[in-house]
């Protein structure tokens, strides 16, 4: 209690200084402490100062510490060059083309440095037909570095060695009352960077806080301006979406700003229909508590969740062409990946994995002989099986196939052998020739042995 009146006391004391455009908040009135950035950061910073240049701890950690939250990643600023920040720390390197940017590594932990840049005049920025900026490496000072970052709540200045936070544009106030306001005029800045109409939405939802009138409002009449964004831009920030452990307040942002069309192939037709829906949002609401108990989570499961009712409603349209199911489900499989790739690049590497988990589906109602023991050899397994719960908590499929795989996975070779489906149960039976006595195989040794093998479901895969 004591500790509690000397630190309001404390707090009442300080006063917020202005130096030049700047406001400088003091450690006593805003309480973060340089012990609470991350080791790497500590040492970049440090490193930076030492060698006679500014550098800060900037953007969303500064600001994800006010809220009270720990940051995933800590981001440095400084008045140093690329080259002369390479200089400084051997083990680094310097990326990227539109933004060049030092890569400072310490064990496991990268810590990402940016030099300060400078205000870009409209006759000397590299920009498209559309005002997005191409290239951007004119570098400047640290108040034109402020200014050219997105919104208020991102342009704050953590300095470790005096624990002073910069601010040059009210974010400091704004983190306070949880509001998200765009730097400039929101249709300039849209324009530069259409990205950031996403990462509006992504960041109002992630962080709980509301999104400025003046900010949002552009946004339905900008929105056609993400059409001309680089497919691995959107599907880095697509991503951060559904990775943010609040994937179901972004999307449903998405939906209320009218953003969400055209980001994954017919989601919204998807969101509007009543099991596509439920299941979506499973899929989704099970990322985000994964990642709330800190456990590893895949990209390519979460869009072979996003993409399953276009991938079976392709199937079940060309079974009634009358096409064979596992043709069908192979063919359906390619043009749903091939329709959402023109919008939104899912690379390569996850296509394989998602068609795993799709075709495994139809492997799971296979519940005799050995199919049951095969699949569970199968590597993405657990996956598919996770997949398979989110179906059958959405209705897709009845619970007691979930629950038969639940228990025979773990089972002991006596319960698994008693728990297999007599032949044929529940699916089309496979005939099979019975076997002769030698006496028989020998009087009919002139006739034929017919194949009568009449399977046509996706077992086949088998």
């Amino acid at each position: 209690m004591i500790k509690r009146i000397l630190k309001n006391v404390f707090r009442k004391s300080a006063r917020i200084k202005t130096v030049g455009n700047a406001q400088v908040i003091p450690f006593k009135l805003h309480g973060v402490a340089r012990e609470q950035i991350s080791y790497g950061s500590q040492k970049v910073t440090d490193g930076l100062q030492a060698a006679g240049f500014q550098a800060y701890v900037v953007g969303g950690a500064v600001r994800d510490l006010l809220l009270g939250r720990i940051p995933k990643d800590f981001d440095v600023a400084t008045n140093a060059t690329p080259e002369e920040i390479r200089s400084v720390f051997r083990r680094s390197r310097i990326i990227g083309r539109r933004f060049r940017l030092v890569h400072v590594m310490f064990g496991e932990e990268v810590v990402e440095v940016s030099t300060f840049r400078s205000l870009i005049e409209s006759e000397d920025a590299q920009t498209d037909e559309h005002g997005r900026l191409l290239r951007d490496n004119q570098f400047g000072d640290q108040e034109q570095d402020a200014a050219r970052r997105d919104f208020t709540a991102n342009a704050l200045y953590y300095d470790p060695a005096t624990q002073d936070i910069i601010d040059y544009h009210g974010g400091y106030s704004d983190t306070r009352k949880h509001l998200l306001r765009m730097i400039g005029d929101p249709k300039v800045r849209f324009r530069e960077d259409p990205v950031r109409m996403l990462r509006a939405v992504r960041l109002s939802a992630k962080l709980a806080i509301r999104l400025d009138e003046a900010t949002a409002a552009p946004i339905a009449t900008m929105k056609d301006l993400l059409d001309n964004v680089p497919q691995a831009r959107l599907l880095d920030e697509v991503l951060k979406m559904l990775l943010s452990g609040h994937s179901v307040e972004c999307i449903q942002q998405l939906r209320k700003m009218n953003l969400h069309h055209g980001l994954l192939p017919l989601l919204d037709v998807i969101l509007e229909q009543p099991m596509g829906e439920k299941f979506v949002m499973l899929a989704l609401r099970s990322t985000d508590e994964r990642l709330s108990q800190d456990k590893p989570v895949s990209p390519a499961f979460l869009f072979a969740a996003l993409l399953w009712h276009e991938v079976l409603a392709a199937w079940k349209l060309r079974l009634q062409q009358g096409e064979r199911p596992v043709g069908a489900m192979h063919a359906a499989m390619d043009d749903v990946l091939a329709r959402q790739k023109k919008q939104l690049a899912i690379p390569h590497r996850h296509d394989a994995v998602m068609k795993e988990i799709w075709l495994m589906q139809q492997r799971f109602m296979q519940r005799s002989g050995q199919r049951p023991y095969r699949l569970l050899e199968q590597p993405r397994f657990r996956a598919g099986f996770d997949f398979l719960l989110l179906r059958s908590a959405s209705g897709e499929v009845d619970d007691e196939l979930g629950l038969w795989w639940d228990e025979f996975q773990d089972a002991s070779a006596e319960r698994q052998a008693e728990m297999l489906h007599p032949e044929g149960a529940g699916e089309k039976k496979r005939r099979r020739r019975k076997p002769r006595k030698k006496k028989e195989v020998a009087a009919d040794s002139g006739a034929s042995n017919e194949s009568t093998d009449q399977g046509t479901d996706i077992r086949a895969v088998d």
